[in-house]
């Protein structure tokens, strides 16, 4: 009987296989048979024009910061509204309020779509 067990040999095994596959990319990129990198959405740059293509990057990292910022506000809307509809039907709140709370997130959201669509315009 062996002293390791199933699973530690396994996971053993995992990481062996792991790793080999890393060498071997790393021995590729040794080759020089890199990925050639993706042009920012701005559009392709020419060849050495760094500030270009650092500016066309921050400007793709201020959008995707934009729709994360879009997405938290939709995220806590809704949990919001949850637990609203969770406080009226325990009679804590009136649904009026789940109703309110409706309308001014649809408007709250609408406008951050607004701004996001506006700043894209920008970069």
């Amino acid at each position: 009987m062996s002293a390791i067990p199933r699973q530690v040999h396994r996971g053993l095994r995992t990481l062996t296989v792991a790793g080999m596959a890393l060498m071997s990319q790393a021995a590729h990129a040794l080759d020089g048979n890199l990925p050639s990198p993706v042009d920012p959405s701005s559009g392709a740059v020419d060849d050495g024009d760094w500030i270009s293509l650092i500016r066309g990057y921050i400007a793709d990292g201020a959008l995707v910061l934009g729709l994360a910022v879009g997405t938290v506000g939709l995220l806590w809307i809704a949990y919001t509204a949850i637990a609203k509809f969770n406080e009226c039907r325990q009679g804590k709140a009136e649904w009026s309020e789940l109703g309110v709370l409706g309308i001014v997130g649809a408007v709250v959201l609408l406008f951050v779509m607004f701004l996001i669509g506006q700043a894209a315009d920008v970069f």
